[in-house]
């Protein structure tokens, strides 16, 4: 297997990875923006925002899918559910034939703190996709499909059993 960390790249492969590096940072630091905008931690605004954008897509989140999206444990997701769910900003309803299944939704209040925060925050990014060539964008979206299907992937793989080996003393 050859070593990541020694091997030889191209420049634009290290550019592009340096670039969704960079992104990363980027969303994380408007994440932190929109919890201060609704004077919540981070980690709920997280959530909300996570459970806001899959409402707007029609693929309403269930309780362990967004433990899984937020990287915490299903017990500290139902803690964090029980919090935004007391202040108002979150519903859970049991929408499937299968009453066991929970689906979250935001509140009409709090989806529309996040249309406000979204005009004011995101009029950058909205006038830079808007901008860009139908061409472009349809390259992009093919190129993170399958990066994320790669991390997708290795997440899976490193989910199972004896998947993640790594550590110190390994």
């Amino acid at each position: 297997m050859t070593d990541p960390l020694t091997a030889e790249w191209a420049p634009a492969q290290v550019a592009v990875m340096h670039g969704l590096r960079d992104w990363v940072v980027d969303f994380t630091e408007l994440n932190q923006h929109f919890a201060t905008w609704l004077d919540l931690p981070g980690s709920d605004a997280n959530a909300l925002g996570q459970i806001t954008w899959a409402a707007e897509t029609g693929a309403p989140l269930s309780p362990v899918r967004l433990a899984r999206r937020i990287g915490l444990t299903t017990g500290a997701t139902t803690v964090l559910l029980n919090r935004l769910e007391a202040a108002g900003h979150v519903h859970r309803s049991r929408e499937s034939a299968d009453r066991r299944r929970v689906t979250l939704r935001p509140s009409a209040g709090a989806r529309e703190r996040a249309r406000e925060f979204l005009a004011f925050a995101g009029a950058e990014i909205a006038a830079t996709l808007r901008a860009a060539d139908p061409d472009e964008l349809d390259v992009v979206i093919g190129f993170l499909a399958r990066i994320t299907a790669a991390a997708a992937e290795a997440n899976q793989r490193l989910g199972r059993p004896g998947g993640s080996r790594g550590g110190r003393g390994s």
